[in-house]
């Protein structure tokens, strides 16, 4: 991380606990981890975006406008020049939005907002923590040290972008909770300097960082986050290619990308193992395209997936 004064590796890897950890290689540069259904994607919204919580109507389809959101006034940005086509992607990514009805809830799912980093940041660095072992004591540094990532990676929107996902229990009358997070990286100019290996190619779309909230695993939240990435990409790039990291060890969340349609394309050799890390393979799914948003692929199923 360029502007930490230690070089993090965020490498957010799932568990065969059915749920996705972090794991920290000093010896590397910044982060990566690995991620149809009904999609609303309100790409030439103008005046109006959505709320952070989910909608109190029994159906997920339905969104109530809120006050508009523009990440052109994210202090975060920078003063980066920005083309028009840049200009159109940032629209695209202040409309999305993800809606799925799940057996016990619904899952709400859309770029993070300026409000919602140290929400964020605090679900990471419990899940880099939890997977590592590692003492209370050093949450506060975990802590910061992500947050400078969200904020360096948040600096090349509409190139990279992280996804939140939302929460709401069947019944629940007040708005959702904090699900889940995942981060997508569109183009090279999205691109992580220091990708984890085997290295994808830098042009190509790229998931990585998922965590799921430790109380709403095992209700399928990853598998739609995933499928939320996946819906993004196909509208905001022409490459049909998606890339992810896992880590050989971890069995279920192997089994759920096979699933979803990823091969496995390379693995590290054993020669990574000299560097203190674990062996990961990467994976590649070619997306179809879409010529009109698709129904669930997953309403039929009844095996819970992983999350």
């Amino acid at each position: 991380m360029a502007a930490a004064a230690v070089s993090l590796s965020l490498y957010l890897d799932p568990q065969q606990q059915q749920h996705f950890h972090t794991h920290l290689n000093p010896t590397k540069g910044l982060p990566f981890l690995s991620s149809r259904n009904r999609l609303l994607s309100l790409h030439r919204l103008d005046r109006y975006n959505f709320k952070c919580s989910l909608p109190s109507s029994s159906s997920t389809n339905s969104v109530t406008p809120a006050q508009y959101y523009s990440f052109l006034d994210d202090p975060f940005r920078g003063s980066r020049f920005l083309t028009n086509e840049d200009l159109e992607k940032l629209k695209a990514l202040e409309s999305f939005v993800y809606l799925q009805d799940l057996e016990s809830g619904s899952l709400w799912v859309r770029v993070m907002r300026i409000e919602e980093m140290d929400l964020t940041v605090g679900l990471l660095a419990e899940s880099f923590a939890e997977s590592m072992l590692m003492p209370l004591g050093y949450e506060a540094l975990l802590r910061f040290l992500v947050k400078q990532y969200l904020i360096e990676r948040r600096a090349v929107m509409p190139h990279a972008v992280t996804l939140v996902g939302f929460y709401r229990e069947k019944g629940w009358q007040r708005g959702g909770e904090l699900a889940g997070t995942i981060e997508v990286c569109f183009d090279k100019r999205g691109a992580n300097a220091s990708p984890p290996t085997p290295t994808s190619p830098n042009n190509s779309p790229y998931i990585c960082n998922m965590t799921v909230t430790r109380q709403l695993r095992r209700r399928g939240i990853g598998w739609r986050l995933l499928k939320a990435s996946e819906e993004l990409i196909s509208q905001m790039t022409s490459s049909n290619e998606v890339y992810l990291h896992c880590r050989m060890i971890d069995e279920a969340p192997f089994n759920m990308y096979i699933k979803a349609g990823y091969n496995v394309v390379q693995t590290d050799s054993f020669f990574i193992l000299l560097t203190l890390q674990r062996r990961k393979h990467l994976m590649c799914k070619n997306l179809p395209v879409f010529n009109s948003f698709p129904e669930s692929d997953m309403s039929d199923s009844g095996e819970e997936l992983p999350s």
